[in-house]
């Protein structure tokens, strides 16, 4: 994720506040600022506990932002807060819709005082059920993104639930301005996640299907030290890989000749063959 800011992008001169931690709201904050916005991220008196968890991460995802601490539950934090949403376009929030509500903080009262602002809500379920508990495990869990015992390898939900978020922040941004009217917007979590499953859910990548181990020119194959990842799906990527390997195209053909050369210098094949194929390598 770049979180290089852009002086001159298309959201420069926007004005953005996040009451978000954790994520996926700095991961939303933080595409915004790439893309030229004022970012302002407001966090409790404790902070963010991903300053705990992952302190380059936060650093990372917080660059060129600017970072206040305000005691939302005092009138003398909500006083800050409001002081910059007078001058906000919009504001990101992760909080249940009855925490907002409690501090003043939902949709109508929003409106009320502050007409102009545009609002995006992550929430975990959607409609009547955002006050559900859940994070990206359950959510992942839900929709059968999960190979227990093993813990995911990344979170999906978080992750595309940002760009999500970033993306519904602009469309109410370039609502205001085609309409003049600024508008509240949703991004619920197990939808995002229900989203990212869709290829399983359709047989695209189960165990043996097309993209699921049972072309010879899409898998996973093992070399002399390590694995390679072929992604030869167009037809003229899987013509050319079968030709210059000289193999059927079924898996098995593919995999006796994987094993005769390192990944390293599988790479190197490919890339002068201009195939795509990359080895694996660990996170």
């Amino acid at each position: 994720m770049s979180t290089l800011k852009s002086e001159d992008g298309p959201l420069t001169g926007v004005k953005v506040v996040s009451l978000a931690i954790n994520l996926p709201g700095p991961a939303a904050a933080a595409r915004l600022t790439a893309l030229g916005a004022d970012v302002t991220t407001v966090l409790p008196p404790s902070g963010d506990p991903m300053q705990m968890f992952q302190p380059d991460w936060f650093a990372q995802l917080h660059a060129h932002q600017e970072l206040v601490s305000a005691d939302l539950k005092t009138e003398e934090g909500l006083g800050v807060l409001h002081e910059l949403l007078r001058e906000a376009d919009l504001l990101v929030t992760s909080s249940r819709p009855s925490a907002l509500a409690r501090l003043g903080l939902d949709p109508q009262s929003l409106t009320s005082r502050h007409p102009h602002l545009c609002h995006v809500a992550i929430v975990g379920h959607p409609g009547d059920e955002a006050e559900v508990p859940g994070h990206d495990l359950t959510y992942q869990a839900v929709n059968g993104l999960l190979n227990p015992p093993a813990m995911p390898s990344t979170l999906i939900a978080d992750m595309a639930g940002s760009e999500r978020a970033a993306q519904e922040g602009i469309a109410a941004l370039l609502q205001r301005e085609r309409t003049g009217v600024a508008s509240h917007r949703e991004v619920a979590l197990s939808e995002v996640a229900e989203t990212m499953a869709e290829p399983a859910k359709r047989g695209l990548t189960t165990p043996g299907a097309a993209l699921g181990g049972g072309l010879g020119v899409y898998g996973l194959y093992e070399t002399k030290d390590g694995w390679v990842a072929l992604a030869a799906l167009e037809p003229h990527f899987a013509q050319r890989a079968m030709t210059e390997l000289e193999v059927d195209g079924t898996p098995a053909a593919f995999a006796r000749v994987f094993l005769t050369r390192t990944a390293e210098q599988w790479e190197h094949w490919a890339a002068e063959k201009d195939i795509p194929l990359a080895a694996v390598r660990t996170a």
